[in-house]
């Protein structure tokens, strides 16, 4: 698996974090999801999830062009 794969899908779901972060938490209106205590629930899982993705993607690649 190219190593570029992990660190670029932990950005994409770590945007997708802080999108339904706002969502749930009303910042951003006009949505089934803004104000829903479930979507801010799973925005905040989301992006943990991404920047769990993101680190260990960057560790990896780092050693191994070291």
């Amino acid at each position: 698996m190219p190593r570029w794969i992990s660190p670029v899908a932990g950005v994409v779901v770590l945007l997708i974090g802080v999108l339904w972060t706002l969502q749930g938490s009303n910042v951003i209106t006009g949505s089934g999801m803004s104000g829903q205590k479930l979507w801010f629930l799973i925005g905040l899982a989301a992006i943990v999830v991404g920047l769990a993705l993101l680190v260990t993607g960057v560790r990896r690649s780092r050693k191994k062009t070291d």
